[in-house]
């Protein structure tokens, strides 16, 4: 690199704030005063520039865009904090140990309140539904953790009691307000953008306790210059003493000035010395690289390094209350409900100013007749002085009488804020969530308010929960190995239905249990799910004995397993006994049969004898035994006809025992 090139190259704190300044022009361009008037309209403030007409007299704001915001982001915290444990982790399904999970959850879960990730995350929902998108900055510090202890004295004769200082990293969660957080305007997402700026004034003594430490260079610190776009409150008069303006960049710079910045951090040590592979050097400084770099008071390097995280990550996450296509800033509630709440402002502050006019008292006079001086006051016990009669000179004055009608749109307009919010107050949307409509009107209101908010939770969830758990995680594994074994874990919000949406589901299904009586099956699991659904203190502790009751008796369990085998073998014996019937009925059957098939047979032979009986010689008994034997022919063929009937009866019988067996 030659010497022209190197000494008219701009430096990385420069290129950084001319990036911030850039990137905050456009914000003040597009954003700042929208942002502004939507933080005074949530916190009441009233502004000269707020004014729907040069006339208005009343500073009057209404709460309705202040209740929307406060019922919409409960409704989100209570879905996400309200069941206890917010969060979950799965484990790979080939690990055969799943202790480990367990115990990485536990930890977590400790470390979250230790550093009241809970609180942080509530500010940024609050930030996300005025500005319409919550931003948040991931911190890892390095804390004294201080645990009361004892330890034995002379023997364990006595026990001292103090205090066991360790040192350990903590992640913390630090919310950032919109004017303080810069993103390239180009960018729709954190991982898409050059980088991100976080631009906010911070206590001397935190930037001078970093150098200290070693984690900033060595600079000389003066007090930041007023810079009021960078306060968080521009309504108050901003402390001027013992600040520094801290500008963090997370992103990617050119390799040049990243080696450059490096090469002049280290030249009291090093001797500047040009090598001939200075041409490698260009080719190899082309192109970029992820780092972070801190500035104070927009020109002292305070900190440049090679992003130092494990996963290459940034440590920035935000997310949008409901998302605007191609745009990183997202739609709130205030923006939502922005026309309704100017509307409602101006019908109630002119309803006020009317009413000045119309209570207090006012009095026409002729001047020309009154006292030269005289100051007319109107007040009990005041002697007003005329010139003549007063019945003449002084007359009461009236503008006349305020219009009702305007209290009605009021009313009406903090219903459109309703409307377009999507909040509910504990009154209700009058017609149609209270006692004035119909059960299936309540359900279609209820039901269209219920997916909104299930719309932003998972919006909420996907892009700022679950990353932030993930990174949080992994700053944890990275610098706290001994606590946090290194695996893949997936992380999982724990979230539930929020209070509007319980309550609504309860009422289903108690409905339900109406319709069901005790003694059906699906009776005990509605009574749980309607307990699940339950807001009250002991509801673990009921859901646990109904568990409990719902499982059988083991005594029980044995009775009713020797009642049901009693009764199979005497199932099996009953039918031993039919089969043993059965085949009796076929052996009687089939011995008819043949006695049936024998009885011509023992005729005939019972005939051949009596034609041979009482016979002699001669032409008579001849005669007589010709004649027997025609008779006995015909007995036969009557008879056979007979045994054939009987025959094919015992054979049907026969045939239809079988059909049936």
């Amino acid at each position: 690199m030659d010497d022209d090139k190197k000494y008219t190259e701009p430096k990385v704190e420069a290129w950084v704030m001319d990036k911030a300044e850039r990137w905050r022009d456009h914000y003040n361009t597009n954003y700042k005063d929208k942002f502004d008037e939507y933080y005074r309209l949530w916190r009441g403030v009233w502004n000269a520039e707020d004014r729907t007409r040069d006339s208005e007299r009343s500073r009057l704001i209404s709460p309705a865009l202040q209740q929307a915001v406060e019922s919409a982001v409960a409704e989100v915290e209570e879905a996400t904090f309200g069941r206890g444990k917010w969060f979950d982790i799965q484990d790979d399904r080939n690990d055969q140990q799943k202790g480990d999970v367990e115990y990485l959850k536990n930890q977590l879960d400790e470390d979250f309140k230790f550093t009241k990730t809970r609180r942080a995350v509530a500010e940024c929902l609050i930030n996300s539904a005025v500005f319409g998108t919550g931003c948040a900055e991931i911190v890892l510090e390095e804390v004294k953790e201080m645990k009361p202890a004892t330890q034995p004295l002379m023997d364990g004769a006595m026990q001292a009691v103090g205090v066991n200082i360790s040192d350990r990293f903590v992640v913390k969660l630090r919310p950032v307000l919109p004017q303080n957080f810069l993103i390239d305007p180009v960018a729709t997402t954190i991982e898409d953008a050059m980088g991100v700026i976080i631009d906010e004034f911070v206590p001397k003594h935190q930037v001078q306790q970093g150098i200290e430490s070693g984690i900033y260079n060595d600079v000389e610190l003066e007090d930041a210059a007023t810079d009021t776009d960078l306060e968080a409150d521009k309504d108050i008069t901003a402390y001027e003493d013992d600040k520094v303006r801290l500008t963090r960049y997370y992103g990617l710079v050119p390799k040049h000035l990243y080696t450059n910045a490096l090469n002049d951090s280290e030249e009291d040590e090093m001797s500047d010395l040009e090598t001939e592979d200075s041409k490698e050097d260009d080719d190899e400084d082309d192109g970029y690289i992820e780092v972070i770099i801190v500035v104070a008071n927009g020109g002292q390097l305070l900190k440049i390094e090679e992003n130092p995280y494990m996963m290459q990550d940034r440590p920035v996450v935000a997310f949008p209350w409901d998302v605007v296509p191609s745009r990183f800033w997202g739609r709130g509630i205030c923006e939502k409900g922005y026309n309704s709440q100017k509307a409602l402002d101006a019908e109630l502050r002119a309803r006020i100013d009317a009413l000045a006019l119309t209570v207090h008292p006012m009095i026409a006079m002729d001047a020309s007749r009154m006292p030269r001086g005289a100051k007319l006051e109107v007040r009990p016990g005041k002697t007003i002085l005329t010139n003549g009669n007063p019945a003449e000179i002084l007359q009461p004055f009236k503008f006349g009488q305020l219009d009702q009608v305007t209290f009605a749109q009021a009313g009406e307009l903090q219903k459109m804020v309703q409307m377009a919010t999507g909040a509910v107050d504990a009154a209700g949307i009058p017609g149609s969530i209270n006692g004035e409509a119909a059960a299936g009107a309540v359900s279609m209101s209820l039901g269209a308010i219920i997916k909104r908010h299930k719309r932003t939770l998972i919006n909420f969830q996907e892009s700022f929960l679950i990353p932030m758990i993930e990174k949080t995680a992994w700053r944890y594994m990275q610098f706290d190995p001994d606590n946090y074994p290194v695996s893949d874990y997936k992380f999982i919000p724990s979230s539930s239905l929020g209070v509007i949406a319980r309550e609504y589901e309860v009422t289903q299904l108690v409905q339900l249990l109406q319709t069901v009586g005790q003694d059906n099956p699906i009776y005990p699991m509605l009574i749980s799910a309607v307990v699940d659904n339950m807001g009250i203190s002991n509801r673990e502790e009921l859901m646990a004995q109904m568990k409990k009751a719902s499982q059988p008796n083991p005594e029980q369990q044995q009775m009713q397993q020797q009642q049901m085998q009693m009764q199979m073998q005497t199932a099996q014996l009953q039918m031993q006994l039919l089969q043993a019937q059965v085949a009796e009925t076929q052996a009687k059957a089939q011995k008819y049969a043949i006695e049936a098939q024998l009885e011509p047979e023992v005729v005939k032979a019972k005939l051949a004898a009596a034609l041979s009986t009482n016979l002699q010689e001669g032409n008579a008994d001849e005669d007589e035994f010709a004649k027997r034997a025609k008779i006995a022919e015909l007995m036969l063929k009557e008879r056979d006809i007979v045994s054939n009937e009987r025959i094919a009866t015992m054979q049907m019988m026969n045939k239809n025992s079988l059909t049936k067996q």
